[in-house]
């Protein structure tokens, strides 16, 4: 309602193009018909070029040229009809005066500039309110003077009203112009011929019995098109009338601060937003531009600009509010590698939330499956399923995979699935557990929470035992992965406890707006696991892979992946919790590296096993194992013989 649309930008600009091109002809048009009137010696070479003028119509290309084809039809039998006047040259001063230059000076001095000059008034009320929304975007956020602030937002309204008003005085304008153009086009032409007959009695003699019933259609034609026109003048007037009627809270910004309806499932949103701009070492501006998403990119239209350009590719971005020169509602979109993008600024608390939730949305590519809206509203009810009791998460999961069975890591056995999913959801995870989304913590909180994480020396320097067992180990696999939670479990039976950790982890980010994701650099050795900071190559924390008792990828996204760490800390004293990433490859490859290490930890014990081991998997130069990059559909389960996936 507050501004322009992308469709009615493009629509506007449509419409001022064919009025630029409206004037341009009239104007032509005009110089053609004041040299018949006033070369009476050229007359016969001026009704040539009007002549050609109006066939030219056709070939002007107006915008917004769809039904003219009466108009041209008419003009082109003018045309004829101006040629064989051209023979019966005569003095018509001040018949063509009054009838054929009056009417078109008078569309060209009254339509077309009335056109003009309500486009400057637009002009200046945007500027208005352009300046209105800086000066209400200034607004400080710890220190509030309401009584200012109430002042800024009536100005906000008062200018977005004017602004309001004066684009549908001009949009009203631009759409009569499209009916007066036909009747300013037409009208000079038919006094210019009725002044001919009227003058020339060879001429009335000649033309009168087969243009009567011409002239007499073309009149009703005129007559036709101004109804049309008055009819779509009242229902602008009516338009005005209602926006003047309408309760200023409309018009003034975060009116609905406290409970405003926000919209998660967005896919593309567009709309005014402030733009950060570094304009020295510690000076910036902000730029208020008009911004719409496109496919997976954030574009920018600047004022007065036929189509927006690229301004940042949203694939795999990140989104997340920030604290930005005291102003409210900014957020900051970063780059897949981590690099800082752009910081961009709302209008109100709704915007910003809704900006903040489009952009997690395609950074997910949602847009490219079949139903968008579907995805996204899916992925948004994860938030919901988050508060909802489930009763038999094994009923759940035989209910999606009735023919799938569960497989315990520790003693090889495979349990049909109906026994495995026995257990309750909060026999897996007990209520209320506490979800950890950063994997930077201070030593003692990391070590309360996630038992048996190691946590990095604080000055960037690795133990020398830990590269000393990276070279001896038989394997060694980086993947880049960004850490979504972890909290702890009380059981590590079966995947379950994965599956129903990813849940929760899941839906605590989207009821909460989490979209910052730590990335990570995960080594797979055939001794451990360790998180890597990909910039300072300092270990997060590792993971003795003895201790890893289940791994498995979401059963619909595949770039899920989470295992279980069970520690043992003292006698009779355990702790096992649950870790949630997302990979930047299949999940399957990682899943397929940790149980390959423990393959080969289990085959250390035996040098027979080993060898075989080291026979049926490719070796790197330096001995190491080698994972082959594309894996077959037959291999993806695991090599024969060996621990299988939990996916």
């Amino acid at each position: 309602l507050f501004f322009l649309s992308l469709k009615t930008r493009s629509l506007l600009s449509v419409f001022e193009e064919d009025a630029g091109t409206l004037t341009e002809y009239t104007n032509q048009l005009l110089q053609a018909m004041q040299r018949v009137y006033g070369a009476q010696n050229e007359m016969c070479l001026a009704t040539q070029q009007l002549s050609k003028q109006l066939l030219a119509y056709e070939k002007q290309h107006f915008a917004l040229g769809k039904g003219d084809e009466e108009v041209i039809s008419t003009l082109h039998y003018f045309s004829k009809v101006v040629d064989e006047l051209n023979i019966l040259h005569s003095e018509l001063a001040k018949q063509l005066a009054d009838t054929m230059v009056l009417p078109i000076i008078q569309f060209r001095e009254k339509d077309l500039t009335e056109v003009s000059t309500l486009k400057d008034l637009f002009g200046l009320a945007s500027n208005e309110h352009d300046a209105s929304m800086a000066k209400y975007s200034r607004l400080p956020k710890r220190k509030e003077n309401e009584k200012l602030k109430a002042e800024v937002a009536k100005e906000v309204a008062n200018a977005r009203r004017k602004q309001h008003l004066s684009s549908l005085q001009y949009y009203c304008a631009l759409n009569a112009l499209q009916y007066r153009k036909r009747v300013a086009m037409m009208e000079p032409m038919l006094g210019y011929t009725r002044g001919q007959i009227n003058f020339f009695k060879k001429g009335a003699e000649m033309f009168s019995k087969r243009m009567d019933s011409f002239l007499s259609s073309v009149s009703d034609m005129v007559q036709s098109i101004q109804g049309e026109l008055e009819a779509e003048a009242e229902k602008m007037r009516i338009s005005q009338q209602d926006l003047i009627a309408v309760n200023e809270s409309v018009y003034t910004p975060d009116s609905d601060v406290t409970s405003p309806v926000i919209n998660r499932n967005l896919i593309q949103k567009a709309g005014y937003l402030n733009l950060r701009n570094k304009t020295g070492l510690v000076t910036t501006t902000w730029e208020r531009l008009y911004f719409f998403t496109q496919g997976g990119n954030l574009m920018c239209q600047p004022r007065g600009a036929v189509a927006g350009g690229l301004i940042q590719d949203l694939d795999n971005c990140s989104v997340m509010a920030v604290d930005c020169e005291d102003r409210r509602y900014c957020f900051q979109i970063t780059t897949p590698t981590g690099k800082a993008g752009i910081t961009l600024q709302a209008e109100s608390r709704k915007e910003y939330e809704e900006w903040i939730c489009a952009i997690n949305n395609i950074s997910r590519q949602i847009y490219l499956t079949d139903n968008p809206e579907a995805a996204a509203i899916k992925l948004n009810q994860t938030a919901l399923q988050a508060v909802t009791p489930i009763t038999s998460l094994g009923k759940k999961y035989e209910v999606q995979h009735p023919s799938q069975t569960v497989k315990n890591m520790e003693n090889d056995k495979i349990i049909p699935s109906d026994s495995a999913g026995i257990q309750d959801s909060t026999q897996l995870i007990a209520p209320g557990t506490p979800i950890q989304f950063d994997i930077v913590l201070p030593a003692m909180e990391f070590l309360d929470q996630n038992r048996g994480g190691r946590r990095a020396n604080p000055f960037g320097e690795s133990e020398d035992s830990s590269k000393d067992d990276e070279q001896d180990a038989l394997l060694q696999q980086m993947f880049v992965v960004q850490f979504l939670g972890s909290m702890a479990v009380q059981s590590d039976a079966t995947c379950e406890v994965i599956y129903e950790a990813m849940r929760q982890v899941l839906a605590a980010r989207a009821i909460h707006n989490i979209f910052r994701m730590t990335e990570s650099h995960l080594m797979v050795t055939s001794k451990n696991l360790r998180l890597i900071d990909p910039q300072t190559q300092v270990t997060r924390a590792s993971f003795e892979l003895s201790t890893v008792t289940q791994f498995a990828v979401h059963q619909e996204n595949r770039r899920l992946i989470g295992f279980v760490i069970h520690l043992s800390e003292t006698p009779g004293e355990e702790s096992m919790s649950a870790y949630v990433f997302e990979s930047n490859t299949e999940g399957e490859k990682i899943c397929y590296a940790i149980s390959l290490g423990k393959e080969i930890i289990e085959a250390q014990k035996d040098p027979e096993a080993l060898a075989q081991l080291m026979r049926s998997v490719p070796l790197t130069n330096d001995g190491k194992f080698m994972l082959l990059n594309d894996v077959s559909e037959e291999d993806g389960t695991m090599h024969e013989g060996g621990e299988e996936s939990e996916a």
